[in-house]
């Protein structure tokens, strides 16, 4: 797995936090950069999904983004707390959405496992942990946002790779490895062009 830089320490954070609500659109670049390492550690939790890690890493960076533009200093928690909850539900609702896109879906079907070896099924993800309203209103409202983003900011291209990578606006997830097929070029440049569309929403926000 690549390396990713140290965290910010928390007068650090703190600082670019302060930063990011002045406006600074450095901060934010910086906040996520640094907590890379935080969501590289959440997806390993599902790296026997049959997915591929760098697949799930991009899909956690959606949650890490959302947790940034939402997170309030006075939730009580540090931000890399608040993250880690925003990043596993980011990759257990692709796998929710994953599983509602099959013909037959149990509930007690597998999606995988954790890093205890535990066996993870829909059931988990359908009922979950209880759901702080405000927190989902704030999700649901950056969610809103975001959507409305992707046709303003982003090319064709770069528009069609975060569509079919994340199911926005009711397709069916994709892979990297799926999605170079369709266009025909490696997967690599997909990825590429995902972290480059990813950026793009990001400075949006």
């Amino acid at each position: 797995m690549k390396t990713f830089l140290s965290p910010l320490t928390p007068e650090q954070e703190s600082d670019c936090l302060k930063r990011i609500r002045e406006g600074d659109p450095a901060a934010k670049n910086e906040l996520t950069l640094r907590n890379m390492r935080l969501v590289a550690h959440v997806a390993k939790k599902y790296q026997n999904s049959e997915e591929d890690m760098e697949d799930l890493i991009s899909i956690g960076t959606i949650g890490l983004i959302k947790a940034i533009a939402t997170y309030k200093e006075d939730y009580g928690s540090r931000l890399a707390t608040y993250a880690a909850r925003c990043i596993d539900n980011e990759l257990l609702m692709y796998f929710r959405a994953k599983k509602k896109t099959s013909k037959e879906v149990s509930l007690y079907e597998p999606i995988g496992t954790d890093k205890e070896g535990n066996q993870i099924q829909i059931v988990d993800v359908v009922e979950g942990e209880e759901v702080d309203v405000v927190e989902n209103l704030e999700q649901r409202q950056q969610i809103a946002r975001i959507l409305h983003l992707v046709p303003k900011v982003l090319s064709s291209r770069e528009q069609f790779i975060i569509v079919k990578r994340y199911g926005l606006f009711g397709n069916k997830p994709m892979t990297q490895r799926e999605i170079s097929e369709n266009l025909a070029i490696s997967r690599s440049y997909v990825s590429r062009i995902e972290k480059r569309a990813l950026e793009k929403l990001r400075k949006n926000l």
